[in-house]
């Protein structure tokens, strides 16, 4: 489980297919912390430690992560966001963040708000029901509040620690970023559907 604060900004060194698995090298300042078998979050995307090089970490992501998230269109010096599993007796700064990335959003703009950046995603409309106005989000693994929400798109404010301090600042009109709607919500939406269903 992780929370949605990103704790390091690594770069992407070397990307290696097997098969229909991609494997990524990853530098990053807490690379050298990681042991075999952890799990990180990157992008948003729960994967596990396969090996440790200097300053750097290897991790292998498989064909359906691929399909659900931007991880497949990485390049040699992307930036990605990392973030540790949460420590149980740590606080919960973000939200309840599972790594599992429901789907990819795409950019649609980024306005600078002179002190603050708006963003604005779409979204799949399937998904309408899960996100609610002031609700939480994970955007590439950054717990985030949304607003201004719509059937197909929403926006976030990024504030300048998060710019500086995360990929946010790298994204382009047009890009796609990994989107994790709030666990709790999507249990409630479940159990609805469920009684629903019954009656």
């Amino acid at each position: 489980m992780f929370t949605g604060i990103i704790e390091s900004v690594g770069s992407l060194k070397e990307i290696k297919e097997e098969g229909t698995n991609i494997s990524f090298k990853v530098a990053s300042d807490i690379s050298h912390e990681l042991k075999i078998d952890q799990s990180i979050s990157h992008n948003g995307v729960c994967l596990t430690v396969t090996a440790l090089e200097d300053g750097a970490h290897w991790v292998t992501a498989v064909e359906e992560t691929l399909i659900k998230s931007n991880l497949g269109a990485l390049k040699s010096g992307d930036e990605l966001n990392l973030e540790r599993c949460m420590v149980m007796n740590g606080r919960l700064d973000g939200h309840i963040v599972q790594g599992h990335v429901d789907g990819m959003g795409k950019v649609l703009n980024v306005e600078d708000k002179d002190g603050s950046w708006v963003c604005t995603f779409s979204y799949e409309r399937s998904a309408e029901h899960l996100l609610v106005e002031k609700g939480s989000v994970t955007i590439n693994g950054i717990s985030l509040t949304v607003f201004d929400v719509k059937a197909d798109q929403f926006c976030v404010t990024i504030i300048p620690y998060t710019w500086d301090h995360t990929n946010m600042h790298g994204i382009k009109i047009g890009a796609f970023v990994n989107l994790e709607f709030d666990i709790i919500g999507k249990y409630v939406a479940a159990m609805a559907d469920y009684k629903a269903s019954i009656k």
